[in-house]
C-alpha cells in the first residue's frame, strides 16, 4: 500500500533550508522500510498478517451488527386500502413550453395541497376560452381527479371535474375540502326526509324526556 508521510516543521526548521527537511524525510522512510520488513518476516513465520484495521472486529454479516449501526429498509408489497380520494382542489395554467406537442393537448393543474402531485389535464376539460384568456382563470378553483400516474412521468394524469368558483370565498373553499376528503354533501333523499317528524315544531314528549339523561 502507498505510504503517506506528513512532516510538520516550524519556522526554525524552515531556516535550516530544504536539506534538513529532506534528511528528516529520508530517515522516516528508512524506519518505515525496516518496520515493514520485520513485520513481513513475522508474517512469514506465523502465517498471520495484521494491519491497523485488524485491531477491531470484522463482521461480514450485517445481521450480526448492533441495531444502532443498521438502516432499516422495506418494500411495499400490497396496498390494503386507498385512503385518498384522488380528488384535489387547485388551479389550471398553460404549459411553459408553447412549442411542444403536449402544449396543444394538455394544461397543468397545480393542487393547493402540495402533498398532491401536479397533474396533466386535457384542454378539452378546460373552459373554451382558457387558451386565449388564461389570466381570467388564474384565481379560479377547480376540482381535478387523478386517473393515472406513469412510472416514467414526473406528473400525473387527470380530468377536471368541475369549476368551484373564486379562490378565497367560503362556498368554493368548503366544497373543495369536502370533495377532497370524500364527504357526501349532496341533498338528502326523500326516503331519508320521510324518517323525520312531520308535525312541526317537534318537541320531546315529557315521558321520553324523563327516560333520558339531560346533557344540555
Amino acid at each position: 500500500p502507498d505510504v503517506i508521510i506528513e512532516a510538520q516543521f516550524d519556522d526554525n526548521d524552515a531556516e535550516h533550508g530544504q536539506d534538513h527537511l529532506q534528511d528528516m524525510l529520508t530517515d522516516d522512510i528508512k524506519k518505515l522500510s525496516l518496520d515493514t520488513g520485520e513485520k513481513g518476516k513475522a508474517a512469514g513465520v506465523t502465517g498471520v498478517q495484521r494491519t491497523k484495521q485488524d485491531d477491531g472486529p470484522k463482521v461480514n454479516d450485517p445481521r450480526l451488527l448492533p441495531d444502532e449501526f443498521l438502516q432499516r429498509t422495506a418494500k411495499v408489497v400490497y396496498i390494503l386500502e386507498k385512503k385518498h380520494s384522488r380528488a384535489a382542489t387547485g388551479f389550471i395554467k398553460l404549459l411553459a413550453d408553447r412549442n411542444s406537442e403536449l402544449f396543444k393537448r394538455c394544461a397543468m393543474f397545480s393542487p393547493v395541497d402540495h402533498r398532491v402531485p401536479r397533474v396533466y389535464v386535457p384542454l378539452a376539460d378546460c373552459p373554451p376560452d382558457f387558451v386565449s384568456k388564461p389570466e381570467a382563470y388564474s384565481q379560479m378553483l377547480f376540482i381535478c381527479r387523478i386517473v393515472d400516474w406513469k412510472e416514467d412521468s414526473n406528473f400525473a394524469s387527470g380530468q377536471l371535474c368541475k369549476s368551484l368558483g373564486q379562490a378565497g370565498e367560503i362556498e368554493p373553499e368548503s366544497e373543495g375540502i369536502l370533495t377532497e376528503y370524500g364527504v357526501d354533501f349532496s341533498d338528502f333523499s326523500p326516503e331519508v326526509l320521510e324518517c323525520l317528524p312531520q308535525n312541526l315544531p317537534w318537541v320531546i314528549s315529557p315521558g321520553e324526556l324523563a327516560k333520558r339523561r339531560d346533557l344540555r
